[in-house]
């Protein structure tokens, strides 16, 4: 048996911008000599990253690569389970590898900024088991709609900066872009009510800013809201951060930042398999977040799917 797995790369190339022509031809250098038999596939337009990694499963790929930020790793764990939400390829493994202005994901996994660093855990066939998220949720055109996400999806304020963000200039990078995001959401955001309910348990309506239903530990360009987070151990961290204002975040946000915000008053952190959400006024729009898309609203159903995929980390 081969000591590396057959693999296929899917790079965004405008991460591949942001990484600068030098580095992301020493980067394709490093794969190649590390994997000689891999094959190469770039983005070139929403959900290509997903297409790709899904053709590639079918015609026998046990390793994916994917070199960009997380909306581009969004997109290549969708690639691993087909139209109706089952595995392409039992078994097959993901590496990231960071790139353009994303970078909460890698946080969980420990890793620096440099992917030239990580190449080398490509050369084994040693994994990890990790767990998915699987959403059901209402899009933007009001269809029902299915994605899955490794990192966090959240519900409330998180979809207004989301939408903000992507507005907006990433020129410097995901820190800025999203402090400055959620700054101009909060202005504008009035808290919200939603029922949750946790495993089927029902609870009283919350009124809340954000909910996050997380597998990672870090959203939001730096924001460790979930540190107790694990990608293994087969449940979600829910963390409900209640109503604030504008000058709440300036004076206290930087807790959010250290991980330190769970002991705040206020702040609920819960742990289930599957959560259900719905607005309390069926006619008011709350907005989702999901590994930094703003891919929809409520209600929605997310169902935490153990050891999914296999991860190299």
């Amino acid at each position: 048996m081969p000591n590396t797995l057959r693999t296929m790369v899917v790079v965004n190339p405008k991460a591949g911008a942001a990484l600068g022509r030098r580095k992301r031809r020493a980067l394709e250098t490093a794969i190649r000599r590390t994997l000689p038999d891999a094959d190469f596939a770039e983005t070139s337009g929403p959900g290509d990253g997903t297409e790709r990694a899904r053709a590639a499963l079918r015609a026998g790929a046990e390793m994916i690569v994917s070199v960009g930020g997380d909306g581009t790793h969004h997109e290549v764990v969708n690639g691993f389970f087909d139209e109706s939400g089952n595995p392409v390829r039992p078994g097959a493994a993901l590496a990231v590898l960071p790139g353009g202005t994303g970078g909460d994901f890698r946080k969980t996994l420990g890793f620096g900024r440099d992917p030239l660093e990580l190449v080398a855990l490509l050369g084994d066939r040693a994994t990890r088991p990790c767990d998915v998220g699987c959403l059901s949720y209402v899009d933007h055109a009001g269809r029902p709609a299915r994605r899955f996400f490794l990192n966090i999806a959240s519900f409330g304020l998180g979809g207004l900066v989301d939408d903000l963000v992507n507005r907006s200039t990433k020129a410097f990078g995901g820190f800025v872009s999203f402090a400055v995001g959620t700054m101009r959401a909060m202005a504008r955001f009035r808290p919200q009510r939603v029922r949750v309910r946790l495993d089927g348990r029902t609870e009283e309506p919350r009124t809340i800013s954000v909910v996050a239903v997380a597998n990672g530990r870090w959203f939001g360009g730096g924001m460790m809201i979930a540190p107790q987070a694990r990608l293994d151990d087969g449940l979600f961290d829910v963390v409900t951060m209640p109503a604030q204002s504008l000058a709440d975040y300036l004076f206290r946000g930087h807790h959010v930042y250290r991980g330190t915000h769970v002991t705040m008053p206020g702040v609920r952190v819960e742990r289930a398999g599957r959560v259900e959400a719905e607005p309390f006024d069926p006619d008011e729009a709350v907005l989702l977040d999901v590994d930094g898309e703003p891919l929809g609203r409520l209600p929605a159903v997310f169902e935490l799917r153990a050891a999914a995929i296999r991860l190299k980390s």
